[in-house]
C-alpha cells in the first residue's frame, strides 16, 4: 500500500511585534521640522526619552515642554477623553450635560489637578538666617489637594511641617510654604511619596537642622469605591536630622499639632 501523502502543517503564526517600553531611545528624527510634526505629547515625550529622564504620574516635567504646548496637549487629552465618553456609550452631542465635558476635564487635568507636573516652581524668596534663630517653627495646617495615581481619584488633606534652623538655613516666607506644598501635590501620586518629594525639597531650600512632615488626607478611593469607608484617613509622616534623633523635639512637634488640631 502506498504511503499516504502527510497533510501539510501551517506554519506557527509570527507573534506581534512587543510595543517598545517608554524608556526605550525613540528613532533619532532628522530636524525640528519632522518634530514639529509629532503631537505635543509624542515631542514632550521624544525630549523625556532622549533626555534619559523619568515621567512617572507625580514627576514634573516642565523643562521639557514649549511655549503654547499646553494648549496642544490640552487639545489631545480632550479628544481623547471624548473617546472616553463615546466608550461608555454617552451620547455627548444630544446631552447638553456632556457637550463640552472632555473640553472641560482636559483643561481641569492641565492647568490645575495635575498642574505641578506641568508648570515649574513657584517663585521662592529666601533670606539668609540673620537673627541666628535656632528654635521649633511649625507651619500650618496647609490644606492640600491631590489625585490618587491609581484610580484618578482625590485627596484632600491638612499637612504641618517642622523646621528646626539653624544659623546657616535658609528662611522663606509663610505662604511660600503652601506653594510649595501645593506645587508638589497637584499631581497623581501616593502620599507616602508625596510627603517624600516634599520633605526632599523644603530640605534642599532651608537646610535645618530637623525637618518633620505630617500629613493627614481623605482618600476617596476609600469613600467612592471599593470598601466606600467614609471615616477612614491616613496619616504619615518624615522625620530628618534632630527630629529623628531626639525624641523630646519629636514629641514636643507632634504634641503641637495635636493641640493645633484640638
Amino acid at each position: 500500500m502506498a504511503d499516504k501523502p502527510l497533510a501539510a502543517v501551517p506554519a506557527p503564526p509570527h507573534p506581534a511585534p512587543a510595543a517598545a517600553p517608554a524608556h526605550v531611545a525613540p528613532r533619532l528624527l532628522r530636524g525640528e521640522d519632522e518634530l514639529q510634526r509629532l503631537p505635543a505629547s509624542e515631542r514632550i515625550r521624544y525630549r523625556l526619552v532622549g533626555a534619559d529622564r523619568r515621567f512617572h504620574a507625580n514627576d514634573n516635567i516642565a523643562e521639557f515642554v514649549r511655549d503654547g504646548e499646553l494648549a496642544e496637549l490640552k487639545g489631545e487629552v480632550a479628544a481623547k477623553l471624548q473617546e472616553v465618553l463615546r466608550a461608555l456609550v454617552i451620547d455627548t452631542d444630544s446631552d447638553h450635560n456632556t457637550n463640552e465635558t472632555a473640553e472641560r476635564v482636559a483643561k481641569m487635568y492641565i492647568d490645575e489637578v495635575f498642574a505641578g507636573r506641568y508648570r515649574p516652581m513657584p517663585a521662592v524668596t529666601e533670606f539668609p538666617n540673620a537673627e541666628r534663630l535656632n528654635e521649633l517653627m511649625i507651619v500650618g495646617p496647609i490644606t492640600v489637594r491631590s489625585a490618587c495615581s491609581h484610580h484618578m481619584c482625590p485627596i484632600f488633606g491638612k499637612v504641618w511641617i517642622g523646621i528646626l534652623p539653624n544659623e546657616h538655613s535658609n528662611l522663606i516666607g509663610l505662604s511660600k510654604y503652601a506653594r510649595i506644598a501645593d506645587w508638589i501635590m497637584s499631581r497623581p501620586q501616593l502620599q507616602e511619596e508625596a510627603v517624600t518629594m516634599l520633605a526632599n525639597e523644603l530640605q534642599r531650600r532651608v537646610r535645618p537642622d530637623g525637618l518633620a512632615i505630617v500629613m493627614e488626607a481623605d482618600h476617596f478611593c476609600m469613600h467612592w469605591r471599593g470598601v466606600r469607608d467614609t471615616d477612614t484617613a491616613m496619616v504619615n509622616s518624615v522625620m530628618r536630622g534632630a527630629f529623628l534623633k531626639d525624641a523630646n523635639l519629636r514629641r514636643e512637634f507632634l504634641s503641637l499639632l495635636a493641640r493645633k488640631q484640638g
